[in-house]
């Protein structure tokens, strides 16, 4: 019997990670939208790409909520998304309210699914959704360090024109200008990045990884990015649904680790068949440590504001 996912927001991200899923074959599709007839439309549209791929997976849109029940994992994509001159913070209410019904809806049709959010501003996105499902930690996640790192992975193959299979590195922290790369633990087939790159280069890799959407939305100028979005996205519901033990960076609940208590940060976790089964602890460096404080206190500055504001 295939796995049941739902993606809830049928825009460029969801629409993209739904198809990426289908693709996949071995899970039935859920794609849910608000707009009338348009998650249908592209459900339609992917599906009819199943003989072309050898797929015998179901896709099918929906308005509402009821066909999605008893999904195995659920992925939110709802939100509006970044314009030019935006920031991730901006979207803060709007997405918050979203998100919050979007939770609610979810909850009552799949009381036993798994939730990664990964509309923005991500932390305090994902901590909104497990505070409104009432789900223990380890089911609800959130989405930013697999493509954070993807873009730092990206960038340093192209600086040294290798193979990204080669390169190995973790970012880790708030999804947002504070993310924190893991220098110390970058290496190219194996060798340290800091023998490879001056302090400069690996600064300017470094920055361009935290504005790496900035850059993104500011070349589209009408929309986010949504490619590598929905591959990270797929990445993270093959470990779970196939019980694969990934150890990836993901936002998760921190209860103590790496010092900070009560907040959706990034950090190395494994996951599988129980969601965030574990959280890694790697060594970091005293900077390192000043870095991640810093990210959770700008992410604990979102998380406080909601906190304030009327209850979705």
């Amino acid at each position: 019997m295939r796995k049941k996912v739902t993606v809830v927001g049928a825009g460029n991200v969801g629409a993209t990670t739904a198809q990426r899923l289908f693709e996949r074959g071995y899970m039935d599709v859920v794609l849910v939208d608000v707009v009338e007839d348009m998650p249908q439309g592209k459900a339609l549209d992917i599906a009819e790409s199943g003989p072309v791929l050898g797929v015998d997976a179901s896709i099918i849109g929906s308005n509402g909520y009821e066909q999605t029940a008893n999904s195995d994992l659920v992925v939110i994509t709802a939100g509006i998304a970044r314009k030019p001159g935006m920031s991730r913070d901006d979207l803060l209410f709007t997405n918050m309210k979203i998100v919050g019904s979007v939770t609610q809806e979810v909850v009552k049709y799949s009381p036993n699914a798994t939730l990664i959010v990964v509309s923005n501003p991500l932390d305090a996105m994902v901590q909104h959704s497990w505070s409104v499902s009432g789900f223990p930690k380890n089911r609800v996640l959130g989405m930013a360090g697999v493509l954070d790192t993807a873009r730092f992975r990206t960038f340093l193959a192209q600086e040294l024109n290798v193979s990204v299979k080669d390169v190995q590195a973790y970012v880790l922290g708030g999804h947002g200008d504070q993310m924190v790369p893991l220098t110390h633990y970058t290496t190219i087939g194996g060798v340290p990045i800091a023998d490879l790159l001056s302090t400069e280069a690996l600064e300017r890799i470094i920055k361009r990884t935290q504005g790496g959407g900035g850059e993104i939305v500011a070349l589209l100028k009408t929309g986010s990015a949504f490619y590598a979005p929905s591959a990270a996205v797929a990445e993270m519901v093959d470990a779970i649904l196939l019980d694969q033990k990934r150890q990836l960076p993901c936002a998760a609940l921190l209860e103590g680790e790496y010092g900070l208590t009560g907040v959706y940060m990034g950090v190395p976790v494994i996951l599988g068949a129980g969601g965030v089964e574990k959280v890694v602890e790697l060594e970091l460096t005293a900077d390192e440590k000043a870095l991640l404080s810093t990210s959770s206190e700008a992410v604990q500055e979102l998380v406080d504001v909601m906190a304030n504001a009327p209850k979705v």
